[in-house]
């Protein structure tokens, strides 16, 4: 099966009730651990990859490893651009096999935003390829999406049907209360998504797909141990999975997840160094990080994403 676009998946995500999970990779014990988790429950995979991790790993290396998962797997996978900053990006992207580009104006000027998302958006559905937008600001640092809490915005409803008919976008990432990174909010903090703007947004956007970053919740758990073996995470909550869900029923489509990730392998391999401290075989360390993301990504296609059976 070839890569797919996410044309077909967002459709049946809408209808159903659900969304689909677009997790961020960087090497092959990512990559191994998301996939093998949807082949067990048999969900959709968007696998994603920021301007960072093509700087890290390679564009060639990880799309080969992309196509591995493919013919491992069987799924229908996506592989898509996240946060794309430029057309050339995108067009390289688009040029060298993914499927999906995101083009992120939000910090733009409103036109400027419109101008270049509609360039992307040209290039893009003339090589059979789906685009991404945004509108809207998260707050947060993701690899070099950098923007303090004060300069974040909520997208404004009133922008949304302008801006996806002037630029052709095929879906949507909004700004209702999510945020990058995994220092989200303080304990004892009341995060809470805007379901109002997303209901407005949705009133003004019929059966068109949204999307959500900043989504990952922060697993307690996983900031505990990465901080018991030598650590110094400031303690940190994310948005509620069951705010996710709810999310998910609506017209969100796809939800970002990287941090969780993060702090699953680091976590992992943390607590294997301290347990096994002359260990220098990169396989006894990274095996348990890959069985430690595949179990996370399992937990998330099923009570988050509700995508479980839906390949």
């Amino acid at each position: 099966m070839p890569l797919v676009t996410t044309t077909e998946m967002f459709k049946k995500a809408y209808e159903g009730g659900y969304a689909i999970g677009a997790f961020n990779v960087n090497n092959m014990e990512i990559i191994q651990g998301i996939t093998e988790a949807a082949q067990e429950v048999n969900a959709p995979l968007i696998l994603q990859v920021s301007k960072g991790a093509r700087a890290y790993a390679n564009h060639t290396y990880l799309v080969k490893l992309v196509e591995a998962a493919l013919q491992e797997t069987g799924l229908p996978i996506a592989l898509h651009l996240d946060h794309g900053d430029s057309f050339e990006i995108c067009k390289q992207c688009i040029d060298g096999g993914f499927t999906s580009v995101m083009f992120d104006g939000s910090s733009l000027p409103y036109e400027e935003n419109i101008k270049i998302t509609r360039q992307v958006v040209e290039y893009a559905h003339a090589h059979g390829v789906v685009v991404e937008g945004e509108l809207g600001t998260l707050a947060g640092i993701e690899d070099d999406v950098q923007v303090d809490a004060a300069d974040a915005s909520y997208t404004k409803p009133e922008e949304v049907q302008d801006f996806v008919e002037r630029t052709g976008v095929d879906s949507l990432a909004i700004a209702i209360g999510t945020s990058h990174g995994a220092f989200k909010f303080k304990p004892g903090q009341n995060p809470q998504l805007r379901f109002d703007i997303l209901e407005d947004i949705e009133r003004r956007l019929p059966n068109f797909p949204i999307v959500l970053h900043g989504a990952s919740s922060v697993p307690q758990d996983l900031v505990a141990k990465v901080n018991k073996f030598g650590g110094a995470m400031p303690d940190a909550i994310g948005i509620p999975e069951e705010m996710l869900r709810q999310a998910a029923k609506s017209a969100v489509c796809k939800i970002n997840i990287d941090s969780d990730l993060r702090l699953a392998m680091t976590a992992t391999i943390r607590e294997h160094f301290a347990e096994h401290p002359a260990d220098f075989d990169p396989r006894q360390y990274l095996k348990p990080a890959r069985a430690a993301i595949k179990e996370l990504v399992k937990h998330k296609l099923i009570n988050v994403l509700g995508c479980d059976g839906k390949a």
